[in-house]
């Protein structure tokens, strides 16, 4: 279970006083989450989610309450920072830096179909639109220069194949580093799996865990989302969803010329950047009660995304 900081009932109690929402009637800890503590709250007068934040300075958090608070009021289904009575955002529990946000209505899927895919690449658009023209700068710190530093480190860990499919991926972004970072930018989600985004039934009713949002690349945000919604179990993506997230999305933010001939470029990209962070987890919490996601998976993804058939909806 990934609750890397436990909570006591009375501190809990303590630290949610100044919200007036009323006595803690329940908490749970969330055991998807693989990076930060988060936990269900029951209030008397509402649902919420804590999250303490594990990674990441706290210098940080202004630049998420910012975002949400953006999107929020740009009416995009997102949570947002509550404030105590007297207006403060982010607060301290347990010596990390907290924030008490509404809980979302929906839930998770595992299967997602065309319709669902529709959702997720207007959701996307929506997102850019809203915060192209006056993005709120944060560099990754997962970005093409982490890669190409822990990329490098890992080689060594691998076998022969992996280290070779490794190598060429690295290969691909010192080439194109440059190009890549002259794509049209915007805030990004930077993380829009499954099991960040909630449904009921084809509606998409919340976007969460924007703990690794960051200005950048809008199409490296499109490359993520599609890797995960769009991909079968052997990591070959559908066309069928694929198309449908794209031309929804691009119904909203027409793609460029650029972004058009980087698109293959950008999917593998998207690959190394998660293959990497699960190959460090998988090694830095081996033998701990902690959600790891198997970094197989985009091992086996970069191996499908060498020859992409999918290009994007781009019209000249």
């Amino acid at each position: 279970m990934s609750v890397f900081t436990p909570l006591a009932r009375p501190e809990l109690e303590t630290f949610l006083a100044p919200y007036g929402l009323g006595r803690l009637l329940d908490f749970q800890g969330i055991a998807a989450g693989s990076e930060n503590t988060n936990f269900f709250i029951s209030l008397e007068r509402g649902e919420c989610v804590l999250t303490l934040v594990e990674r990441g300075p706290v210098q940080e958090m202004p630049f998420f309450i910012e975002l949400l608070d953006v999107l929020h009021d740009a009416n995009l289904p997102v949570p947002y920072a509550l404030r105590t009575t007297d207006g403060v955002a982010l607060r301290t529990l347990a010596g990390k830096p907290a924030l008490l946000q509404p809980r979302l209505a929906g839930k998770h899927i595992k299967v997602a179909n065309a319709q669902h895919c529709v959702q997720v690449g207007e959701l996307l658009g929506h997102l850019h639109l809203a915060t192209k023209d006056q993005m709120i700068p944060r560099k990754t710190d997962r970005g093409l220069d982490w890669m190409l530093e822990q990329g490098t480190q890992l080689l060594s860990h691998l076998a022969t194949e992996p280290r070779e499919l490794l190598q060429r991926a690295l290969d691909e972004i010192s080439a194109q580093k440059a190009n890549i970072l002259a794509l049209p930018q915007a805030n990004i989600h930077a993380d829009l799996f499954r099991d960040n985004a909630m449904f009921e039934g084809t509606h998409l009713t919340g976007l969460i865990d924007f703990y690794n949002a960051c200005s950048g690349p809008m199409l490296y945000d499109v490359a993520i989302a599609l890797n995960d919604w769009c991909a079968d179990d052997d990591g070959v993506i559908d066309g069928p969803r694929a198309r449908a997230l794209l031309g929804a999305y691009a119904a909203l933010r027409p793609f460029t010329a650029a972004e058009a001939e980087l698109w293959p470029t950008l999917l593998r990209v998207a690959c190394v950047r998660f293959w990497l962070s699960r190959l460090i987890a998988a090694e830095s919490f081996a033998g701990q009660d902690v959600l790891i996601h198997d970094p197989m998976e985009f091992q086996q993804r970069l191996t499908q995304r060498q020859q992409v058939s999918t290009p994007l909806p781009f019209a000249l």
